[in-house]
C-alpha cells in the first residue's frame, strides 16, 4: 500500500468505529424503550384500565340449565325407495296399436295402458262360443233321445242297454259342455290381456315400446316401469350396537317416529314410522338395515333420492338440559362456567350423556335453574364478574323457541 494510501486510512478509521458505536447505542436504547416501557405499562393496573384490559364486567350470553324431557334420536343416512315397484310386461303375443297413458305422469290403478290387437284373439272366443252353442244343440237332442227311450223301456219296447248307451251320450255330451266353457273362459281372458291395465296407482316411467311394435309374452324388458309413490319407503342404516335399543322401542307397541331429511341434514322433508327391521346384521360394514314408511302426499320424497334420517328411540324423562355451547373441554374432562347470583364465574366439572339437536344431557354437576355461559367464554377466569344476558330458551328440538328475545350480539 502506499503511504499517502496508509496515511488516508488511518485517519478514516476512528470516524468508521465511531459510526458504528452510535449505532448500536441507538437500537440498544430503542429496543429498551419500546419493549421494556411497554411492558411495565401491560402491568400497570391503571394504565391496563384506561385501555379497557381488565375492569368492569365481561359481557357474557348465559342460558338457565333446564329440566326436561330429552329424545334420543338415531342419526343415519338412507336412499328412498318405492313401496312398490311393478314391470307392465304384455302376457299376450300381438301388435300394440294404442298407447294410452303418458310418460312420466301420474296412472290409476285399472286405467289403461296399452291396446293389442284384439281381432285373433276374438275370433278365438267366437270359435269356442260356437263349439259350446253346438254341442248344447246335441245335448238337448240327445236328452229327448233319451226321454223316448226311458218311455218305450217302461213297455218293454225297447232294450236296457239302449236306455243306458243313450244315458252314457247325454252325460259325454253334458262333459263336452263343461270343456266348451273352460275354453270359453280361457278365450275371454286371453282377449282381456289385450288391454293392458295399471296394476297399482302411482307414476309411469318411459315407455319401452312404441306403437305399432310387436310383443310377446316371453319378453323380459317390458312396456312400463310404475312406481308407488303414496306411501314410500326409505331404507336406512343403524350401528349394530344400536339394534337392542331399536328392538326395546318396537317392543313397546308404539309407532316409531322417524324423520327422514335433506341429504345436508338442515331441512325435514317427511315424517313417518319404522315399519321393520331386517332379520340380520351385515357383517361388512357392522350396521342393521331398517324401513320406514312414509305418507308422501306432496311427492317430496322421490325414488332413489338420498336422505338423513333420524330415529326416535327413547326419551329421557325429567333430565338436566343445556346448551351444547355451554360443555367445555379442559384438561381434566368436562366443565361449564356457572354465573352465581352476585355475577360471579365458578368453573363446574359436569359429566355428559346423550347429545343431540343443541342440547346436552347433564347427567352430574348441575342442577335446574342454574345459569351457565354459552358464549363469552374466552376472557373468563375463576371469580371474574361478568355482565349476563339471557339467550333465548330451546325447544325440545334444539331450536329457539317463537315469540323468544333476540340473543345478544
Amino acid at each position: 500500500m502506499a503511504p499517502s494510501q496508509l496515511s488516508l486510512a488511518r485517519r478514516i478509521w476512528p470516524l468508521f468505529v465511531a459510526l458504528a458505536a452510535i449505532l448500536v447505542g441507538s437500537f440498544v436504547g430503542w429496543h429498551y424503550f419500546f419493549t421494556t416501557k411497554a411492558a411495565d405499562a401491560a402491568l400497570d393496573p391503571k394504565t391496563t384500565a384506561s385501555k379497557g384490559g381488565g375492569s368492569g364486567p365481561i359481557p357474557v350470553t348465559v342460558a338457565r340449565a333446564q329440566k326436561a324431557d330429552f329424545p334420543v334420536y338415531l342419526n343415519g343416512l338412507g336412499t328412498v325407495q318405492p313401496y312398490y315397484t311393478v314391470t307392465v310386461r304384455s302376457r299376450v303375443d300381438g301388435q300394440i296399436i294404442k298407447v294410452a297413458f303418458k310418460q312420466g305422469r301420474m296412472v290409476k290403478e285399472g286405467d289403461i295402458l296399452v291396446e293389442i290387437d284384439p281381432r285373433p284373439y276374438q275370433a278365438a272366443l267366437d270359435q269356442v262360443l260356437a263349439k259350446k252353442a253346438q254341442d248344447e244343440a246335441n245335448l238337448k237332442y240327445a236328452k229327448l233321445n233319451l226321454d223316448r227311450y226311458l218311455g218305450l223301456a217302461k213297455k218293454d219296447i225297447a232294450p236296457q242297454q239302449q236306455v243306458d248307451t243313450q244315458q252314457a251320450t247325454v252325460d259325454q255330451l253334458t262333459a263336452q259342455i263343461e270343456g266348451d266353457q273352460a275354453a270359453i273362459e280361457n278365450a275371454q281372458t286371453q282377449l282381456s290381456y289385450t288391454t293392458i291395465k295399471a296394476p297399482l296407482s302411482g307414476r309411469a316411467g318411459f315407455r319401452l315400446v312404441d306403437p305399432g311394435n310387436i310383443v310377446h309374452a316371453s319378453d323380459q324388458n317390458g312396456i312400463v316401469t310404475i312406481v308407488q309413490l303414496q306411501p314410500i319407503s326409505v331404507v336406512f342404516t343403524a350401528p349394530e350396537e344400536n339394534v337392542p335399543q331399536i328392538n326395546k322401542a318396537l317392543e313397546q307397541g308404539t309407532a316409531v317416529p322417524v324423520e327422514a331429511l335433506s341429504s345436508d341434514g338442515l331441512r325435514t322433508l317427511a315424517e313417518g314410522r319404522l315399519a321393520r327391521v331386517n332379520n340380520e346384521v351385515d357383517q361388512a360394514s357392522g350396521t342393521i338395515r331398517m324401513k320406514a314408511t312414509f305418507e308422501n302426499k306432496d311427492n317430496v320424497l322421490w325414488p332413489g333420492l338420498s336422505v338423513s334420517t333420524r330415529l326416535l328411540v327413547d326419551t329421557l324423562k325429567d333430565v338436566t338440559v343445556i346448551p351444547d355451547n355451554a360443555v367445555q373441554r379442559g384438561p381434566n374432562g368436562l366443565y361449564a362456567f356457572v354465573v352465581s347470583d352476585d355475577s360471579k364465574v365458578a368453573v363446574q366439572a359436569i359429566k355428559v350423556g346423550q347429545s343431540n339437536d343443541g342440547e346436552s344431557v347433564v347427567e352430574q354437576g348441575l342442577t335446574p335453574g342454574q345459569r351457565v355461559v354459552v358464549a363469552g367464554q374466552y376472557r373468563l377466569m375463576i371469580g371474574s364478574v361478568v355482565q349476563p344476558t339471557e339467550a333465548p330458551p330451546l325447544s325440545a328440538s334444539g331450536k329457539e323457541a317463537e315469540n323468544s328475545p333476540p340473543k345478544a350480539p
